[in-house]
């Protein structure tokens, strides 16, 4: 993917996605090509609400959290892909997954880097599939669909 917009902080990021912390799980989005795809970062932390519990002594983030930081990156992919949109009263809801794989622990300190591309897409269903790395080597991956829908607040 070639560089098409500029990168988009977390102020930014959450103009466009209904998540708060401790459930944003993108801290900056470093690439989106709309219609193509997307690159993002998350910093792990040992602040993380999650590694009170998962797993004292031996901290790994879970699974589902790592899917879920994947849909969080292609929900702003999808909004980002999607001409005349008002942003603030759309939402996208995630309907499946499919082949996740976890092939590596992700521990505090890790960047993990969320690697999003468009499979299809019709009307507002979008099928992607992601890939997610630390230092370069793939901790996980997973292909998902989403829908996109207006918000009904």
């Amino acid at each position: 993917m070639s560089s098409v917009s500029p990168w988009l902080d977390v102020t930014k990021i959450m103009k466009m996605l209904p998540h708060r912390y401790p459930m944003l799980l993108v801290d900056r989005v470093l690439e989106i090509k709309p219609d193509v795809g997307i690159k993002a970062i998350k910093n792990v932390t040992i602040n993380e609400d999650f590694f009170n519990g998962h797993f004292p002594g031996h901290p790994v983030m879970p699974g589902v959290l790592i899917v879920e930081a994947m849909a969080q990156a292609a929900g702003i992919f999808v909004i980002s892909s999607t001409d005349d949109i008002d942003v603030e009263n759309m939402i996208v809801y995630f309907m499946s997954i499919e082949e996740a794989q976890f092939r590596k622990p992700v521990v505090p300190g890790d960047t993990i880097f969320l690697e999003i591309e468009k499979i299809k897409n019709r009307g507002p269903v979008w099928k992607m599939k992601g890939e997610v790395k630390v230092d370069g080597i793939r901790v996980a991956n997973a292909t998902f669909s989403a829908m996109l829908v207006k918000n009904e607040k």
